[in-house]
């Protein structure tokens, strides 16, 4: 095989591999929600805490919240995984994200006045929701993030 065609081969070998690879990002998965906990008596992020996320679900007068997801926060206290985005699916609803922070105070080996906190919120159109907790085990507080 002479030079030139084993550059060429080498060349559409690299030409597919780089296709390969972008259609491998562009499959990304996208998700429209995340959450991030900061442990502020501590001053860091706060690991290794479940939360559950909940849809309100109405049919006539009645609600009732129904699991969608759940998650657990990573060393940096995040979780950026709710509400997997898909074309032709909406999103739009109210939320709950139920923080566990008992098992976390625990391990702490602290004393904490919430077992859990529930943030309800309302999720509406396709930008993407950023919902963290500041925390303490006596108090905490809630914004949307960016």
């Amino acid at each position: 095989m002479g030079i030139i065609k084993a550059w060429r081969m080498a060349a559409i070998f690299a030409g597919s591999l780089l296709w390969w690879v972008g259609s491998i990002q562009a499959a990304e998965v996208q998700y429209q929600l995340s959450t991030h906990i900061l442990d502020i008596s501590q001053g860091r992020p706060a690991s290794n805490v479940d939360i559950e996320l909940y849809r309100l679900d109405r049919e006539g007068k009645q609600e009732t919240w129904r699991a969608v997801g759940q998650g657990t926060t990573d060393k940096d206290g995040r979780v950026k995984t709710f509400l997997e985005q898909q074309a032709g699916k909406d999103n739009a609803g109210i939320y709950k994200l139920k923080f566990l922070t008992q098992p976390y105070f625990k391990q702490q080996q602290q004393n904490s006045f919430y077992p859990f906190i529930e943030v309800v919120f309302q999720v509406d159109g396709s930008s993407h929701y950023h919902v963290p907790i500041t925390l303490s085990n006596f108090g905490y507080s809630t914004y949307r993030g960016s």
